[in-house]
């Protein structure tokens, strides 16, 4: 285990992603998540990796599009309004079979917003930010050592099912100080024939194109995506159970919506309401099976979110709406507060009084 180290979210990211392999980073500026680029262009040359800011959010994603095309390990970061500008190079680099690292450190909105924190952008992510029917992998931390650890991890999804893998962090985990563990431990490498790394003479052309004019051709390229997604679903669901053992509400939150709600539920617990806390650690896939099964247990669930109750619908999906689901929500840049968060709670044992 290495030494830990003092850093903000938003470098443990940088640095996470030049330990996994990443020697490509595109982007451009915006608050809360700068501090990513601004890391990247100081270490990047000093590791022979290639740093550039571009002209925009559009030239920055599809300056991904390029570098993963040539079979690089390549990552692309901004926040919330520039995840909007970069959705059609996404939508390429899906339709391509692409794999690409994105990050989006989340800020109020709609439109410019502000710059404090938020988890509004849950349904572009979860959706897909781009139009066709596409899925990104979304991986959602709750602190900087999780922001590390996913990033890495990013990676290696990426990589493995050519998609894009997405870490899904609030303005508040970038700029937020942990101790932090960064161990490179061993980057797997993949093996990628479907790259355009030149022929050598030794075999046909490869191409890589979104673009397919046959009707019947594009709709086998989809079955087919849908074919690995559904994998996904299966095999990738990551969530942290909290005091769910004998648990009657089951609060659902990610992020720092989920550290506050820790503090909560000991409070709760110390005044005998029994509630634990199932958190999303990957938010595409969802993991369904774990609360479809806490359904069975719990009177009732509590989301809560920094939004206008976005995660709640596929905790309603999820549970086939079998138990009512409650929320608990700040929007615009605000945070719940503990006590917050344990008023929810104990109207939620009561049954939503």
């Amino acid at each position: 285990m290495a030494d830990k180290v003092l850093m903000k979210g938003n470098e443990a990211i940088a640095e996470a992603a030049i330990l996994a392999g990443c020697r490509f980073y595109f982007g451009y500026p915006i608050t809360p998540q700068t501090e990513i680029a601004a890391y990247m262009a100081k270490r990047m040359p000093k590791i022979g990796g290639t740093f550039l800011q571009a002209e925009s959010e559009i030239a920055a994603v599809n300056m991904v599009y390029g570098a993963s095309a040539a079979g690089k390990r390549v990552m692309t970061s901004s926040s919330s309004p520039g995840l909007s500008l970069k959705a059609e190079g996404l939508s390429y680099i899906a339709g391509s079979d692409l794999p690409s690292v994105v990050v989006n450190v989340q800020r109020g909105g709609p439109g410019l917003g502000g710059i404090q924190p938020s988890q509004s952008d849950y349904f572009q992510a979860t959706r897909a930010p781009g139009h066709g029917d596409f899925h990104m992998i979304v991986l959602a931390p709750s602190g900087v050592q999780e922001m590390a650890d996913l990033t890495m991890k990013a990676f290696d999804l990426a990589d493995r099912y050519r998609m894009t893998a997405m870490i899904f962090a609030d303005g508040t985990m970038g700029q937020m100080m942990e101790p932090v563990s960064l161990d490179d431990g061993a980057v797997k490498e993949y093996d990628k024939p479907w790259a355009v790394t030149g022929t050598g003479c030794g075999r046909k052309h490869n191409i890589v194109n979104s673009l397919s004019l046959d009707p019947a051709e594009l709709e086998r390229f989809n079955f087919a995506r849908y074919q690995r997604y559904a994998e996904i679903e299966e095999k990738e669901p990551r969530w942290e159970c909290y005091r769910m053992e004998d648990a009657e509400v089951c609060v659902v939150a990610y992020g720092i919506a989920a550290r506050v709600s820790k503090n909560a539920i000991n409070e709760a617990r110390r005044q005998g309401v029994k509630v634990g806390m199932i958190r999303p650690i990957t938010l595409w896939p969802f993991p369904k099976k774990a609360l479809f099964e806490a359904a069975g247990q719990v009177g009732s669930f509590l989301c809560v979110e920094m939004s206008m109750g976005q995660m709640r619908e596929d905790v309603e999906l999820a549970t086939r709406c079998r138990k009512p689901v409650y929320l608990c929500n700040r929007v615009g840049g605000m945070i719940p507060s503990p006590a917050q968060v344990l008023e929810a709670i104990q109207n939620a044992a009561k049954g939503g009084n």
